[in-house]
């Protein structure tokens, strides 16, 4: 059996060849020709529809030659919400975006995925990949149903001369980190930034590193597994640090896509974005060495630290057409190159899975990311990653409305265990 909890020495271990920095280190359809050969066209269903990302990933699709790929990139919400649709359908993308975990898991357990298990042994494109990133790319029946090609670190984002001219430093302790927001407000400054109005998966960030720092990440992994309730007493305590926070966080930011939220940050006017280390392609360029962060501070010293590692990647259908040109593409987006170009082309601070891409010339930014997921206890991923995109809807659900009415949570929170209740035993 696949487990998916991930202790930071065996995540950090299993990355063999590369070392301390490895851990850095509209209804589409597949081609129409009938059989398994290389020569239908293959088709490529994005999620990646910010324009560094798209731009860099059409880059890396228009030096594929082997086969002709149709790219089409769909709004991450949209994609999101039609994934089983695409992945069910007759004739459904050939490979598609998305992320390694439990999420993939799910997918496969409904007979949706391609097995590529011959692509994480001999000579296969993945066969040099750690043992962690195996074990997150494969199914409850062992069988590897996941590419990973990239991945990185969430923290509390910031400008460093915003900070300097603000007189202020980042926190290491909750109280430190609640009288910083104090301190900000006071001078004007919105403390938080937050953009959950289109993307209400960011209130997921917050619940989370809450759920870690308080509960500790085996009860974190068993809460999304549904080994304990949403309305159970631990996930209230979690929620009563969550609402110290809400005087702090921008409301605009009820209305803000994760993206439209970087721009306070960028201009000075909020001082902080608890977000994932992807936030730098939505920073201005002049702005991006101005970039820093620091860890969700320690609220219970006798918790393990743990911190968030998302891991992205791509997966094919098992109803795919030309199951041999899927693999085939799946093998390019895995190589080296390919990872290489992409972090290029997209400004990425996206770490590369393949032990063949250096991290040597990463930027200071990314190499204290990496510092960060080497001292952490243990390594989870997010949310939805974490359970099923089924589940993170629940949570959307449930913190947006927190958002809205914290005076309401015990209702919101029997209700959330009510539809996770339901997700969770269908």
């Amino acid at each position: 059996m696949v487990h998916s909890e991930l202790s930071r020495r065996g995540f950090l271990a299993g990355l063999g060849g590369l070392g301390a920095a490895a851990l850095l280190g509209g209804c589409a359809t597949s081609g129409s020709d009938s059989g398994s050969g290389s020569s239908a066209t293959l088709t490529l269903q994005s999620s990646l529809s910010d324009p560094s990302p798209k731009a860099a990933l059409t880059k890396v699709v228009e030096g594929y030659t082997k086969t002709k790929v149709t790219l089409n990139t769909i709004a991450i919400e949209t994609f999101r919400a039609q994934l089983p649709t695409y992945l069910n359908s007759a004739t459904p993308p050939d490979v598609l975006t998305w992320y390694a975990g439990s999420v993939a898991r799910d997918y496969a357990s409904k007979g949706f995925l391609l097995d590529v298990s011959d692509m994480w042994t001999g000579s296969g494109a993945c066969a040099g990949f750690s043992p962690a990133l195996k074990e997150l790319s494969t199914g409850a029946d062992g069988k590897q149903i996941f590419v990973p090609t990239s991945y990185y670190w969430w923290g509390v984002f910031y400008r460093k001369s915003a900070f300097q001219e603000w007189g202020v430093q980042p926190a290491t302790t909750w109280d430190e980190f609640i009288n910083l927001c104090k301190a900000l407000k006071a001078k004007g400054v919105a403390p938080l930034t937050m953009g959950t109005g289109s993307t209400p998966w960011v209130a997921s960030g917050w619940f989370d590193y809450l759920d870690l720092r308080v509960n500790g990440a085996q009860f974190h992994r068993d809460l999304l597994a549904g080994k304990h309730s949403f309305d159970s007493p631990e996930v209230k305590a979690v929620m009563e640090h969550y609402r110290e926070l809400l005087p702090y966080i921008d409301p605009k930011g009820r209305s803000y896509s994760w993206q439209d939220a970087v721009t306070p940050l960028a201009s000075k006017k909020a001082g902080m974005y608890l977000i994932g280390a992807f936030v730098t392609q939505s920073v201005p360029k002049d702005v991006v060495d101005d970039i820093d962060f620091f860890r969700v501070p320690v609220i219970d010293p006798s918790v393990p630290l743990a911190e968030e590692a998302p891991t992205d990647g791509f997966f094919a259908s098992a109803k795919s057409k030309n199951v041999e040109g899927a693999k085939e593409l799946l093998a390019y987006l895995a190589s080296a190159p390919a990872q290489e170009l992409y972090i290029k082309e997209s400004a990425s601070s996206n770490l590369p899975t393949s032990p063949q891409v250096s991290t040597t010339g990463f930027s200071p930014l990314v190499q204290k990311g990496i510092e960060l997921l080497n001292e952490s206890a243990a390594i989870t991923q997010f949310f939805n990653r974490d359970s099923s995109d089924e589940l993170q809807s629940t949570a959307d659900t449930a913190l947006t409305k927190f958002l809205d009415s914290p005076g309401d949570v015990d209702s919101i929170l029997a209700s959330w265990q009510s539809s996770a209740q339901k997700v969770l035993t269908s």
